[in-house]
Parts: C-alpha cells; sequence; structure tokens
C-alpha cells in the first residue's frame, strides 16, 4: 500500500538499507547452516561483517556502536517528520524485528542456567538457531522485496506497531 505518497528510487534504497541491521543480528543464528552448506554463508559475509563493527565497545560493558545505531536511528531517522513516511515506516519496522532478536537472546540467556547453552543441547539447539535464521532473513527478504516494489511490508504483528509507533 503507497497510499501515503509517491516512493522514490532514493526513499527505496533508504529502506533497504535499515533492513541490514535484522539481518546482521540474525546471522549469529545461522553457524549450524552455515557449517553444514559453507558456500551459503557467501550471501550473508557483508552481514557478518556489519556484525563486527557493531559489537564494537565504545565504552566497555555498557554502549556498543549497535546502542549508538539504533538509537540514532529512532531519534533522527523515525521521528523526523522531514524524512518520508516509507522510509520513516521501513526503519521502524527494522528495528521492532531487531527488538524480537533482542528479545529472543534475553529469553536464551535467561533459559540457559536451566537448560544449558542452548548450541551444547546439540540437535535441539540447532533446531531452536536454524528456526530463528531462517525466520529472519525469510522476513527480512520479505521486507526487501516488497520495499523494492515501492509497497509497505505488512508483517504480522511487527507492521501494526509500526505504524503506531511512526508519527504521519
Amino acid at each position: 500500500m503507497t497510499f501515503r505518497g509517491s516512493v522514490t528510487l532514493k526513499d527505496k534504497l533508504f529502506s533497504c538499507l535499515a533492513y541490514a541491521l535484522p539481518m546482521a543480528s540474525a546471522a549469529i543464528y545461522g553457524i549450524s547452516i552455515f557449517n553444514q552448506v559453507p558456500y551459503i554463508v557467501y550471501p550473508f559475509l557483508p552481514f557478518i561483517a556489519l556484525l563486527g563493527v557493531l559489537n564494537i565497545q565504545i565504552i566497555p560493558q555498557l554502549i556498543s556502536v549497535d546502542v549508538v545505531v539504533f538509537l540514532s536511528i529512532y531519534f533522527f531517522v523515525i521521528r523526523n517528520l522531514n524524512i518520508p513516511h516509507f522510509v520513516r515506516f521501513n526503519a521502524m519496522q527494522s528495528i521492532l524485528l531487531r527488538i524480537i532478536l533482542i528479545l529472543i537472546q534475553v529469553v536464551s540467556s535467561l533459559l540457559s542456567p536451566v537448560l544449558g547453552n542452548l548450541s551444547s543441547i546439540g540437535f535441539l539447539g540447532e533446531v531452536f538457531d536454524n528456526t530463528i535464521f531462517i525466520g529472519f532473513t525469510a522476513a527480512c527478504i520479505y521486507a526487501v522485496v516488497q520495499t523494492i516494489r515501492g509497497a509497505y511490508a505488512e508483517m504480522p504483528i511487527v507492521s501494526d506497531a509500526a505504524y503506531y509507533q511512526v508519527p504521519h
């Protein structure tokens, strides 16, 4: 749905760029797939490199580049009414995908004392990691394809939350 105005090529490019953050964060869950099928890692190398940059600590144990990028996108892109709604919506949607990944990491770390490290469980840990990796990769690819088409990517719950958070 593109009823909020025309979408330029520049808007599409910046909107697609926002989905690099959740893709980089989800790439860590693809390790077991990358080990089983080594050639599949090549399309994900830029995201793995981005993840390395995002994990650089500015203030050790407190602020990383990821936090600065996250807050910068929220305050300087999403809350800026001079930027087209299409770009702000896609930026918000990518941040929401990243928040879901953070919640998964928190729940995983809370369950790790009870279950042990999910990766050490073996098959169950691989299924968990593969499901997250494939799910988030599919969601990001879907969002990028819709963005290239100039349409709003409609994902259940995530899109509704993004619409509520992005001012008109």
